[in-house]
């Protein structure tokens, strides 16, 4: 790789670290290329970024930006997998194919200004996602009506029980 080519990586990583939500380092050594493939697909289908880049072109871009304490985890060959959406998307796709591939390791990653480590990614996540966070937001605005229906025809309904249930006994 050329000088050029190296500073063009450089900042193609300076671009995609200074908006990105959360950025899991991990260690791919021993992984076939089929299983290397299917979770490039799966990262890029959540959303996800996937690249494997040399530690000291990562080291340079990430140099005087937030992302910075970051670089005392970059040893040995590493893939960065980050979202720029949810913070839990790739943490929960990395710490899949952490259970199922044994040589695929996560070494630990940056979120909200932290490094984490191996245990932090995997508190990262057991975060709900956006979807989790949209759904239990849309049951919050929509229970106060909910109820407010249920407690306004509660009185009639159970008035017409009581007809049927004594029309019953009269019969």
């Amino acid at each position: 790789m050329d000088r050029q080519q190296k500073q063009e990586v450089i900042g193609e990583i300076k671009e995609t670290f200074s908006d990105v939500m959360s950025i899991i380092v991990a260690d791919y050594r021993g992984l076939d290329v089929p299983t290397v493939t299917a979770m490039r697909d799966e990262f890029r289908a959540a959303g996800c970024g996937y690249r494997v880049v040399k530690n000291t072109l990562v080291k340079v871009a990430i140099q005087g930006s937030d992302v910075e304490p970051m670089s005392s985890i970059l040893t040995g060959p590493n893939v960065f997998m980050w979202s720029k959406e949810s913070p839990s998307a790739a943490a929960k796709i990395a710490c899949k194919y952490a259970k199922a591939e044994k040589e695929f390791e996560i070494k630990g990653g940056f979120f909200e200004g932290e490094v984490l480590d191996a245990a932090g990614v995997t508190a990262l996540s057991k975060m709900p996602g956006k979807d989790d966070l949209r759904a239990t937001l849309l049951m919050t605005f929509i229970a106060a009506p909910q109820d407010f229906v249920r407690q306004t025809i509660a009185g009639p309904q159970n008035f017409m029980y009581l007809l049927d249930a004594r029309k019953r006994s009269l019969s």
